[in-house]
């Protein structure tokens, strides 16, 4: 699906003007196209990874009426370069980098008008460029909803072996550790979150004994950690509760949410690059999400690693919908 911002934006204005009255007191919403593969590495066809395709997809499954959406914004597609380049041990890592800077310009614009922008991966690199975006913008803390850590950095593998892969090293460089090439941007001082002010919610392989050989040295870092298999013993009201509680703790009342659909456990949803169980379901999902929303303590959220080369049919493409548009959809 193709939708120009201004057909978009002219056709949400309609919609907006049958509305009744109270709904001018509902949060405008901006869905922010951002439509890369850029931090994943080639599929095992050695293709690019279709998590490109998956803006596109959900807007034609009907998300943006879903949601009311106010404004559209549509990042070009960036190309994806297969070989390493010189200067960085991190695949597409030039690339990637101009691309997120654009997208944290569009994530501060939205931000200072007051609307609330959703932003559509993509893979899971997207969220430096929201953070960076949201700093700029006075915000500050991580919610990170992932059923991986996505803590790989210089410090627990080795970067002569192999190119580093942005997307699963999101965390890691969003808490300042890697290349300057990813943890530093204009306009912010410092790692976009410190590890106090970030929460991790959803890892599954913690309790794996295996789990120290690669991201075990999140364990001594500050961050705080709901593994999986606690958020299904407690439920998802508690672990709303306890997520909130600490971003009350840390004086945080702006905080960036980032989801990548990994979460969701592979019984329910597979179409990612590494599903995997224990896992939520997409209603355990909209729950979390709708609490932390309504809170009002979220400035904003990404959702990433969809990949509709992996959805045979797109048959998860309408329960993502429904997903978010239960999660995010406004309230008077």
């Amino acid at each position: 699906m193709k939708l120009s911002r201004r057909a978009f934006s002219l056709g949400a204005a309609c919609v907006g003007l049958a509305r009744n009255g109270a709904a001018a007191a509902k949060r405008e919403i901006s869905v922010i196209s951002a439509p890369i593969s850029l931090g994943l590495r080639p599929g095992a066809k050695g293709q690019e990874p279709g998590t490109w395709r998956a803006p596109e997809v959900l807007l034609a499954t009907g998300l943006a009426d879903r949601l009311s959406a106010h404004r559209f914004i549509p990042l070009a597609r960036p190309v994806y370069d297969f070989g390493e380049r010189p200067g960085t041990r991190i695949r597409n890592g030039d690339t990637l980098r101009g691309f997120l800077l654009e997208l944290a310009d569009h994530v501060q614009a939205e931000l200072a008008a007051a609307r609330f922008p959703l932003v559509l991966g993509g893979d899971c690199s997207v969220l430096l460029g929201c953070l960076a975006g949201a700093r700029r913008a006075g915000g500050r803390g991580l919610v990170h909803v992932d059923g991986h850590s996505d803590f790989f950095h210089p410090g627990n593998y080795d970067t002569k072996s192999r190119l580093g892969t942005a997307a699963g090293m999101d965390l890691a460089l969003a808490t300042g550790r890697g290349e300057d090439l990813l943890t530093t941007w204009p306009g912010v001082d410092g790692p976009l979150v410190v590890d106090a002010d970030a929460v991790q919610v959803g890892e599954r392989d913690a309790e794996d004994p295996d789990y120290d050989k690669y991201y075990g040295d999140i364990v001594r870092t500050d961050i705080t950690r709901l593994t999986i298999q606690q958020i299904l013993r407690e439920g998802i009201p508690r672990t709303a509760q306890r997520v909130l509680a600490r971003l009350a703790e840390r004086g945080i009342d702006r905080a960036w949410v980032h989801v990548d659909l990994d979460v969701l456990d592979e019984r329910v949803m597979n179409a990612v690059d590494s599903p995997g169980k224990p896992g939520l379901d997409f209603a355990q999902l909209s729950t979390l999400l709708r609490a932390l929303l309504r809170s009002r303590r979220v400035l904003g959220l990404d959702v990433c690693i969809y990949d509709p080369d992996l959805d045979s049919g797109q048959r998860f493409a309408g329960p993502i919908v429904d997903c978010l548009a239960g999660a995010v959809a406004p309230t008077s």
